[in-house]
């Protein structure tokens, strides 16, 4: 008799305990509703959108290829359309891939989403069924063995009486581990609910990111064929002036740098900060970069080799110096291609591309954080150039007059 108060006073203890949240550690496979037909339909879904991602991916490496091999061919316009063309169609497929697993990863939410409900309901179910049982023990716990025996006309129903309090008591057993078993499966889904929907925030910038590329590559193609009328003797005139703009960014830092060395080493010299490398972001985050460094997607790769960082800036947004420098020149194009550039110490230079206003003057030094001049990019505008495709800030690193990656210089 006291063995089953104890009984029962452990089972309600458990009962408190199972219905606290806790998590167990476990493997056990939680797919604990693999028949119902609800779930059945979702995962078929999701098992649907998985192939169609597969079959959308091989289509993306051909077109891959196909730009590998456009890479590879000599400048011309007609190389450089069928390149854009290429990465047009694969950015097309990119995005309806993005969106298939979007779509996927939503379904597996709700997947989730039915079985918690269901198993939050069998958990209920699970410690409705204990408490009868516990009553049942206890009902029963009121009678001795002498009066159960008593009570019933032979030894044959005495004992089937004490069967159907082992049975009771193997239900409880059952439907305890049902319930922890519910218990780690929920905390198991939660987790991967939380999970999933973390990758669906980042595929829906991933998607967001994806179609700004097409809408500049598209634009990229239409100014491309404005500029050059379908010409390849215009595009051959693209290409030299391009390059030799590049060049002679090149040639005027290094040729400054000689006439100022000692203006520079005196501004060193009665300076409170120590010599770096490293240097500030240009702009206010978010730091987004659009094209990378000797980007192998850049739009006008066949003109010249990417030498910048491109960082997404709305129109007219703030440029500041990222380091203490020397304002070496200003190139104020109109609605032509302007930049600034400033030299540093340790042979650093920096070149601002695409800028829309002029906050400084040349032969003059700023400090880090001043404020040197506006953004642009948006076609059509001041400073803009004639192969902007939207607002940005170009961002140059070069070492002794060299283009270097910009992004071994920032924080």
């Amino acid at each position: 008799m006291k063995k089953t108060k104890k009984l029962i006073f452990l089972l309600i203890l458990c009962l408190l305990i199972l219905s606290c949240n806790f998590s167990v550690a476990s493997e056990t496979n939680y797919d604990l509703y693999s028949d119902d037909s609800e779930i059945q339909d979702l995962n078929q879904k999701i098992k649907n959108n998985q192939n169609k991602i597969e079959n959308l991916k091989k289509a993306t490496e051909e077109y891959a290829q196909k730009i590998e091999e456009y890479r590879d061919k000599a400048a011309s316009l007609k190389n450089q359309i069928s390149l854009l063309d290429n990465q047009i169609l694969k950015l097309e497929l990119d995005i309806k891939t993005t969106q298939l697993q979007i779509d996927k990863i939503k379904l597996e939410i709700e997947s989730m989403e039915f079985q918690i409900d269901k198993e939050e309901k069998d958990i209920e179910l699970q410690k409705n069924n204990l408490i009868e049982y516990i009553k049942l023990i206890d009902q029963t716990d009121q009678k001795s063995y002498l009066e159960i025996l008593i009570l019933n006309n032979s030894f044959a129903e005495f004992f089937n009486q004490l069967n159907y309090l082992e049975e009771i008591q193997n239900n409880i057993k059952n439907s305890v581990d049902r319930l922890k078993l519910l218990k780690e499966a929920i905390e198991v889904q939660r987790a991967d609910k939380v999970t999933r929907q973390e990758e669906l925030e980042e595929l829906k910038q991933e998607q967001e990111a994806q179609e700004e590329k097409l809408k500049q590559e598209n634009k990229a193609k239409e100014i491309l064929l404005l500029e050059t009328k379908s010409s390849e003797i215009q595009f051959e005139r693209l290409l030299v002036e391009t390059r030799q703009r590049q060049e002679a960014i090149g040639t005027d830092i290094v040729d400054i740098k000689h006439k100022i060395e000692d203006r520079i080493e005196r501004l060193r010299s009665g300076s409170t900060s120590p010599k770096t490398t490293l240097l500030s972001w240009p702009i206010p985050a978010p730091h987004t970069v659009t094209a990378y460094f000797h980007d192998p997607d850049y739009p006008y790769r066949y003109i010249f080799e990417h030498p910048a960082i491109d960082l997404r800036a709305s129109q007219g947004t703030a440029i500041t110096a990222p380091a203490p420098g020397y304002v070496a020149r200003i190139k104020d194009a109109g609605y032509g291609y302007s930049y600034i550039i400033l030299i540093h110490d340790n042979n650093i230079s920096t070149v601002y591309g695409h800028v829309s206003a002029m906050y400084v003057t040349e032969d003059t030094f700023v400090d880090t954080g001043d404020v040197i001049g506006l953004t642009g990019g948006m076609p059509g505008t001041l400073g803009a150039g004639n192969l902007s495709t939207g607002p940005h800030l170009h961002f140059e690193v070069r070492l002794n007059g060299i283009p270097v990656n910009p992004l071994e210089y920032l924080p």
